[in-house]
């Protein structure tokens, strides 16, 4: 079994925190909630939803200090804590550890790269899973749709399928890619359509879809964002982005976006790696994205007097 830190054990890390250990993983979760870390440590993580109902015991704190070196270093951190979370892996490296950066929209990877070094860092994408805090040491999910992985530099491949090996062995289905733009983006066009339409419009994914008025601003978000991605060169991997999206889309009917989960505790959001992302791409390949554009706005005029985001842990 292998030792796993997971830094950033909110929502989605604490799923796969608890499927992990459920699979007999040594795991750390890392979390700066404190009342998310004691409720752990005392009671153990609670993870329910589609893979069932367990709890489970895992080694829970606010930082990564005391951790022992790991076989498997994950940041599921939200995008603005990358390099905070990057450092404070540092002392949790061995000689071969992995670093997997796991965020939504686009930058990330680059950042912990330059930190942790590109040749042991994995770039990860992971959707369809609409997790959320039930409360201190509780998580659900509503799916596991997604797993796909990719060296960012020259990790070798007996790493890479090591560290996938430890996904599998928790029940997930995991894909790796030499691709990794064209698996960033497939998710990236995904997060694009239903982040921004969800958070303006307080609709799960599946009421967006259902929605003619909002499934027409989702649907134009989506396809800037696949204007953009051919401009750049991108080779999805389906032929029709809109019915691919719609089909993920319609297997969590019931998720609402991080986005919109951050907008209903008043919490600033990733607006700016995610919608914000095709605009500024957008600009690079001269193509236009005035529904990206509106969204971004939109999103931050009602962020204005919210918190910041503080850390993702």
């Amino acid at each position: 079994m292998a030792r796993v830190a997971i830094i950033g054990a909110g929502a989605m890390g604490s799923v796969y925190a608890g499927l992990m250990a459920s699979a007999g993983h040594e795991v750390y979760a890392v979390t700066a909630w404190p009342d998310h870390a004691a409720a752990m440590q005392k009671n153990g993580l609670r993870v329910e939803g589609i893979s069932g109902d367990r709890t489970v015991k895992v080694h829970a704190s606010t930082t990564t200090a005391g951790i022992p070196v790991c076989d498997l270093v994950m940041i599921t951190t939200k995008a603005p804590d990358v390099e905070a979370a990057a450092k404070s892996a540092l002392p949790l490296l061995g000689p071969s550890t992995p670093v997997q950066a796991i965020q939504n929209g686009l930058g990330s990877a680059e950042k912990i790269a330059a930190i942790v070094g590109a040749d042991r860092t994995v770039v990860g994408i992971v959707g369809g899973f609409g997790a959320s805090m039930r409360g201190p040491g509780h998580a659900h999910h509503n799916g596991m749709v997604i797993v796909h992985f990719g060296a960012y530099g020259k990790l070798p491949r007996k790493d890479l399928d090591a560290s996938a090996e430890v996904w599998r062995s928790a029940g997930f289905d995991v894909e790796l890619y030499e691709d990794t733009d064209r698996m960033v983006w497939e998710k990236l066009i995904m997060n694009v359509c239903f982040s921004g339409s969800c958070t303006l419009t307080g609709m799960t994914i599946g009421q967006v879809l259902e929605d003619p008025d909002a499934w027409q601003v989702a649907k134009g978000c989506a396809e800037e964002a696949v204007a953009v991605a051919k401009a750049k060169g991108i080779k999805f991997g389906f032929s029709d982005p809109i019915a691919h999206i719609r089909s993920i889309g319609s297997q969590i009917p019931n998720a609402r976006p991080s986005m919109l989960l951050d907008h209903m505790v008043r919490r600033r959001s990733e607006i700016n790696v995610i919608n914000g992302s095709i605009p500024r791409e957008g600009r690079k390949v001269g193509v236009p994205t005035p529904v990206n554009d509106t969204v971004v706005a939109l999103v931050k005029a009602r962020e204005k007097d919210f918190t910041d985001t503080g850390t993702g842990l």
